[in-house]
């Protein structure tokens, strides 16, 4: 039982430790019993990672400096070292989107998932199923998900027998004397996206609102806090009327709700609506989302936050790049675009399993005038065309779309490696071929315009609707058409011609559209009134990989069918001259989501000076 005996010199460092303590607390102006009796919890949740675990650039054999699951373990590892009761919570979407992902781990769905191998080692508390991890298929998806040591969360999904389709919708998670409960939803719009794909069609998806509606019920109150994380944005993609796939209708159904985690979307979100805490990270493992929570001694919030935490700032951890199944895939992922290997490799295709795919003449993306204002966007390109091309002769529609997936896509002149077919069609879309009547079609080729902003007078640049990204932009081959930028969204194309003749509203067409574009857009906003006819057995990317193997050396071909119009950017004045010669320098920021005017030149002439003066001295 210990020493009951005490020395007078104990007794006196016993009370001036006691004043100390007072002291200490009065200085700080916090009371003793909240000192002792409130507790701070931190939430850190992640999302839409989208199988970059390393921070590597596979299609241009780069390392990145601002992402990847490595650099998000040396913050999380910072932050547990900081705080006992930290949750860590992911927001799906991780198991897609990189080489390393689609073309290896898929391949062998058995084995220890190198994205789920990460995940284990950075000790996630639960996860929620995303999308894309439909992708694969549901079987393959399930396999790939059974060496998962956190439970994988769809309250919303259910398999044919009423079950939960992973196996949990919600769970409660104890640490530091604080339960936590998570419940996650999906987007239940998953079989407009990925509805062709194995067991998809099998599987009962639920509004998302409803769903956390009976999991809170039957929490009944065992949590200190409720958690929702949620794979949808806010406002409804889809379902506008519904609200099914609206984060913000969960909100609306449920406002005991004090943490609310989004995703989906791959946009920064921080916010607060009411008592709860909203938040959601842009994808590729480039931010986090940190929840702070104080309750106090009766378990009650007294006060919530959140911080959206960059990771350019930290360094990757070497930890999770050495995990066996991780180093393993990734070396098998440089090797398969063609980088040969991250010690030493080239862009050339040094390692062993780099393959030459064929070949290039020459580049097929022209020089932009501005930095940062991709000319892929701006005119037609060989880039585009080849896609539209292999496009149209897989399918035999008359008419395809495509779109540049980001706006840095192009093919290098001489050999061509996967990544490089990678680069310009990142996705594993299938095709279909679907008829349209010429108004669908317009009606389509109106949509994808809404991409740019309207130009004005003056304006000396076309810029692009943040809100419409590159992804989102299809061109179109097989007609001809103009893009009138001085008309307003939903009046733009003029001119469309098919084979020589003006496109009549009712004449009859087939159209070469991707799965997903199909089932997101024309179905899911009523353009069109066809369903495919045909689709193909191999995703585009295949057939790309195919074209390359039959016809190299390919040279970049463009065949000018379509230009933007309504536009006079005052090619002639020496004011833009000069404007775009301070852009290309970096003394003025790049105008992608609103051009620079002829109006403003001397603002944004002495802005440039004010700068250059600032960089020299």
């Amino acid at each position: 039982m210990g020493n009951l005996h005490m020395t007078s010199e104990g007794l006196r460092r016993l009370l001036f430790s006691a004043v100390f303590a007072a002291l200490l607390m009065l200085a700080c102006r916090i009371p003793a019993a909240a000192a002792e009796e409130e507790t701070h919890v931190v939430i850190l949740a992640t999302s839409d990672m989208h199988g970059n675990i390393w921070g590597w650039s596979y299609e241009d054999n780069a390392e990145t400096d601002n992402d990847g699951m490595a650099r998000l373990y040396t913050y999380i590892r910072q932050i547990c070292e900081e705080d006992s009761a930290v949750f860590l919570i992911d927001g799906g979407d991780d198991l897609q989107g990189t080489i390393l992902t689609d073309d290896i781990a898929s391949k062998h769905p058995e084995d220890p998932h190198p994205v789920v191998a990460a995940m284990n080692y950075m000790g996630y508390d639960a996860m929620t199923l995303g999308n894309h991890e439909f992708d694969f298929g549901v079987p393959d998806m399930l396999k790939m998900l059974s060496t998962a040591e956190y439970p994988v969360l769809a309250q919303n999904v259910f398999d044919t027998s009423g079950n939960y389709l992973t196996g949990a919708g919600w769970t409660i998670i104890e640490r530091g004397g604080v339960r936590l409960a998570v419940i996650g939803v999906v987007t239940p719009e998953v079989p407009r996206l990925d509805g062709n794909k194995a067991g998809v069609e099998d599987t009962v998806f639920e509004s998302a609102a409803e769903a956390v509606q009976k999991a809170i019920a039957e929490i009944d109150g065992r949590a200190d806090i409720v958690m929702v994380s949620a794979h949808m944005g806010l406002a409804a993609q889809y379902d506008e009327e519904g609200g099914s796939d609206s984060a913000q209708k969960i909100l609306d159904m449920n406002p005991e709700i004090d943490v609310l985690q989004v995703g989906h979307l791959h946009i920064t979100v921080n916010e607060k609506q009411g008592n709860t805490v909203i938040g959601g990270v842009r994808n590729a493992a480039r931010e986090a989302a940190r929840f702070d929570l104080t309750l106090d001694e009766d378990g009650q919030i007294t006060d919530a936050e959140v911080t959206i935490v960059d990771m350019v700032d930290y360094e990757p951890s070497e930890e999770i790049r050495e995990i066996p199944s991780v180093s393993e895939a990734h070396e098998k992922a440089i090797a398969l675009a063609g980088g040969g290997s991250s010690e030493g490799g080239n862009a050339q295709g040094t390692g062993e399993a780099s393959v030459v795919l064929g070949s290039t003449t020459a580049r097929f993306q022209p020089e932009n005038e501005i930095t940062g204002i991709p000319e892929g966007k701006l005119r037609d390109t060989a880039v585009i065309d080849l896609i539209l091309k292999v496009e149209l002769e897989n399918s035999g529609a008359d008419v395809a779309s495509a779109a540049l997936f980001k706006d840095t896509s192009d093919l290098p002149e001489g050999d061509i490696y996967y990544g490089n077919i990678f680069d310009i069609y990142k996705y594993d879309n299938i095709l279909y071929r679907v008829p349209v009547t010429g108004r669908e079609l317009k009606d389509y080729m109106e949509w994808s315009a809404c991409c740019y902003n309207q130009w004005s007078s003056g304006d000396i640049n076309v810029s692009f609707e943040p809100d419409h990204p590159s992804y989102l932009y299809d061109m179109f081959g097989g007609v001809e058409y103009e893009v009138n930028l001085s008309k307003p969204e939903g009046e733009r194309i003029e001119n469309v011609y098919f084979h020589g003749e003006p496109l009549s509203d009712d004449q009859v067409l087939t159209l070469a559209v991707n799965n997903y574009r199909y089932a997101s857009t024309l179905k899911a906003e009523d353009m069109i009134a066809g369903k495919p006819e045909w689709e193909s057995s191999g995703s585009v990317r295949d057939m790309i990989v195919e074209y390359f193997a039959e016809n190299s050396p390919v040279s970049p071909e463009v065949d000018g069918n379509w230009k933007i119009s309504g536009i006079d950017l005052g090619e002639e004045d020496p004011r833009r001259a000069e404007l775009i010669s301070y852009i290309n320098a970096g003394l003025l920021p790049v105008p992608y989501e609103k051009s620079y005017n002829l109006a403003d030149y001397e603002d944004l002439a002495a802005q440039a000076e004010e700068n250059r003066e600032t960089e020299s001295g």
